[in-house]
């Protein structure tokens, strides 16, 4: 099975840089090719189309209202939540640009605590970036709150 993840967001912005954090502490794992996307999802869609991943995870901050470090399975109809859709173009367009190309898309949305200006997660982002690094190294998509629904 052909594995990517895609991590969205700035690093210049705190909490905002975890889905990067997520995809420079994944690359090291042989089973997932892993791109840091900084604030352009969009620049990885050629990637995308000439790789064809079965499994395409897309990690990104999200406000969801939860406890900050909490993250979850994201339904694509909830993406307005995610911050890529303030990085560049909006998530939904740059999803279907791209989900003829991965036979699976995964959403996961990470409860940001500190947005403002500045390098480095917030430690409680950062354990929780972690922890979703080992779950995805254990293929256990199911520990990420799959069945958890937003309101």
């Amino acid at each position: 099975m052909k594995r990517m993840l895609l991590g969205v967001g700035n690093r210049l912005s705190h909490d905002d840089g975890v889905g990067p954090f997520v995809a420079q502490t994944l690359a090291s794992s042989s089973e997932w090719m892993a791109i840091d996307c900084g604030m352009a999802l969009e620049n990885a869609s050629g990637l995308v189309t000439r790789e064809k991943p079965d499994l395409l995870v897309i990690v990104d901050a999200a406000t969801m209202g939860r406890e900050a470090g909490t993250f979850l399975h994201l339904p694509t109809r909830a993406n307005d939540c995610m911050l890529a859709s303030t990085h560049g173009l909006p998530l939904p367009f740059v999803i279907e640009r791209i989900s003829a190309s991965a036979r699976e898309i995964v959403l996961i949305g990470i409860e940001p605590m500190d947005l403002s200006l500045g390098e480095g997660l917030s430690p409680v982002v950062e354990k929780a970036a972690c922890q979703l690094v080992e779950i995805l190294r254990n293929h256990d998509l199911e520990a990420v709150g799959k069945h958890e629904t937003l309101l």
